[in-house]
C-alpha cells in the first residue's frame, strides 16, 4: 500500500487555549507547524458545545491549509447549525461523527442501524454534496460489515473506522487479533465498493505500528497523543515520529 496519509487533529491546542480564555496558543501556528513537519492534512472537530474549536477557527485553519495546498478535514455532528458552517467553509473533507454533550470524547461510531440516525446522516450527506460537490465525505463508524454496508448506501467517499477499543486493548497488552481481523474484512469490502478506508481515535506511536505493518488503512487521523507528546518533545518532533512510522 502506497501513499498512506497522516492527518493531525489539533483540537487540543484549542482545548489549552479555551482553558484560560486566552488568544494563545495559536491554532493557526499549530496548523503551520504540523504541515511544515510533513503531515498530509489538518483535522479539526467543531463540536456543538464549542468545547475547543470555535467557529472562527474553521475559517482560520482553512486559510492555512489552502495556503499550504493541503486538505482540511472538518469533523462535525449532524447538527443543522454546524452543517451550515461546514458548507460555508467548503473543506476538502467533512467527517460526520456521533456527538453527545456529556461525553468526554467521541465514544464510538455512528449508529446507522437506527433508522432515524441512518436517514438523518443520509440527508446530511446529500445536502453537503448538493451544496459542496467537490467536498469529500467520510463517516466515523465501527468496523462491522453490517455498518459498512449501510455506509455504502450513502453519497460518501470514505469511512473512518473507530479504533478506540483496539487502542485500549493494545495499551492493556490484550489480544487484538479480533480487531485486526475485523479491520481486514472491512477493508476488503470497502475496496470492492471503491470507498476509502481511514482510521482514527486513541492511536499512539506504539499501537499505530501493527496497523501500518499490516497495511490496513490509507489514512490515519491522530490528535491527542501528538499534542500530549509535544509537551515534552515539541510539536514538530511528535508529528515527525508518526510520519516516520507511517512513511517507512
Amino acid at each position: 500500500m502506497k501513499n498512506i496519509r497522516l492527518g493531525v487533529n489539533i483540537d487540543h491546542v484549542a482545548t489549552l487555549r479555551q482553558a484560560r480564555g486566552e488568544e494563545y496558543p495559536s491554532i493557526a501556528n499549530a496548523a503551520k507547524v504540523v504541515l511544515d513537519s510533513g503531515a498530509d492534512q489538518i483535522t479539526i472537530h467543531l463540536r456543538e458545545d464549542r468545547r475547543h474549536i470555535q467557529d472562527y477557527d474553521v475559517t482560520t485553519v482553512k486559510a492555512v491549509t489552502t495556503n499550504y495546498g493541503k486538505p482540511l478535514n472538518l469533523e462535525i455532528g449532524a447538527n443543522d447549525e454546524i452543517i451550515a458552517i461546514a458548507i460555508d467553509n467548503e473543506p476538502e473533507w467533512i467527517c460526520i461523527v456521533p456527538e453527545k454533550r456529556e461525553e468526554r470524547t467521541t465514544e464510538g461510531g455512528l449508529n446507522l442501524e437506527d433508522d432515524k440516525t441512518f436517514h438523518k446522516i443520509k440527508q446530511t450527506c446529500d445536502l453537503i454534496k448538493s451544496k459542496c460537490p467537490t467536498t469529500k465525505i467520510s463517516l466515523f463508524v465501527e468496523s462491522r460489515i453490517e455498518i459498512i454496508e449501510l455506509c455504502a448506501q450513502m453519497s460518501i467517499d470514505a469511512v473512518e473506522i473507530h479504533t478506540g477499543e483496539y487502542a485500549i486493548a493494545f495499551n492493556n497488552n490484550e489480544d487484538t487479533s479480533e480487531y485486526i481481523d475485523s479491520f481486514s474484512q472491512a477493508k476488503t469490502f470497502c475496496e470492492k465498493k471503491s470507498i476509502g478506508f481511514h482510521a482514527g481515535h486513541g492511536l499512539t506511536d506504539t499501537n499505530l505500528l501493527p496497523l501500518v505493518e499490516k497495511e490496513l488503512f490509507v489514512e490515519y487521523n491522530i490528535g491527542h497523543w501528538i499534542i500530549a507528546d509535544s509537551v515534552f518533545s515539541g510539536l514538530d518532533a511528535s508529528v515527525k515520529t508518526l510520519i516516520t512510522i507511517i512513511k517507512s
